[in-house]
């Protein structure tokens, strides 16, 4: 299958502004997926509200468009009833870590096999600019036309404390590093977190006079260096990007089971 045979393409053209990064995100995606030659009846997408949950309308897998901040808690029961399929969460700023984040610390601190996609433009795109958990200090956005005063999460470390077995961090200027990325985090038995880069040059770009879509993406590759490198020892402001933990854990579906298994024989 090619990759667009994974496309709705009565949904086409998209809904996303121009220079958006997410349909980057979607063809990286569909690399990763053409690459492990998986069936669409093996994959189930699962995303909230927001720019990023756009995905889910234009694969042709078994979809589901939920509520906001609830993506992981529909994907969790969906994991559940069918663990052998193949879970995979689009998420935004909000989606992931502000209503969300309950949810995103619990689903990584069982380790249930979900692979969590958050797509990080530093601000909500859909509802008009406001700022996001993972905006930072200074930044501007309409709901701070001052700028913004409230320290940004680290995805990697937030997703490394709570216990995911897989975190990683990409660009949508890496493509071809985001696709391998997202492949082996499909491919983990665990609950696996891939933090993209995303640029937004309609509010992110056009509110911090980060230029157009081009340019923000050449600050991506500019600013991003891979993990270890020289580079990020002579300029500690640099963001790593890469796999930074990847590592085996009992997973949650499969725990569950010897629960039941037990429960059936005490019976």
């Amino acid at each position: 299958m090619g990759i667009k045979d994974y496309l709705r393409d009565r949904f086409f053209p998209h809904l996303w502004c121009p220079g958006c990064g997410h349909g980057t995100i979607l063809n990286g995606l569909l690399q990763a997926i053409e690459k492990l030659g998986m069936s669409k009846n093996e994959i189930v997408m699962v995303s909230g509200i927001g720019c990023s949950a756009r995905i889910t309308g234009y694969v042709d897998f078994h979809t589901l468009h939920t509520i906001h901040g609830r993506a992981l808690a529909f994907a969790t029961g969906v994991k559940m009833s069918r663990p052998e399929l193949n879970l995979i969460v689009p998420m935004g700023d909000g989606d992931a870590l502000a209503i969300g984040g309950n949810h995103f610390i619990h689903a990584a601190r069982r380790n249930i096999d979900i692979t969590a996609i958050v797509m990080n433009n530093r601000i909500y795109g859909m509802t008009g600019g406001q700022f996001s958990p993972l905006s930072g200090p200074g930044i501007m956005a309409t709901t701070a036309p001052f700028s913004n005063i409230d320290s940004g999460f680290d995805v990697v470390e937030l997703s490394r404390a709570a216990g995911a077995t897989f975190v990683a961090r990409t660009t949508t200027y890496h493509i071809q590093q985001m696709a391998d990325i997202l492949r082996q985090a499909i491919l983990h038995e665990g609950f696996s977190v891939v933090e993209i880069l995303t640029q937004c040059p309609t509010y992110f770009g056009r509110k911090n006079k980060a230029g157009d879509a081009a340019d923000m993406v050449r600050w991506f590759k500019d600013n991003t260096t891979p993990i270890g490198s020289k580079a990020k020892k002579e300029n500690p402001m640099l963001m790593e990007r890469g796999i930074f933990v990847q590592e085996e854990k009992p997973e949650y579906c499969a725990e569950y089971d010897k629960i039941v298994n037990r429960a059936m024989k005490g019976s």
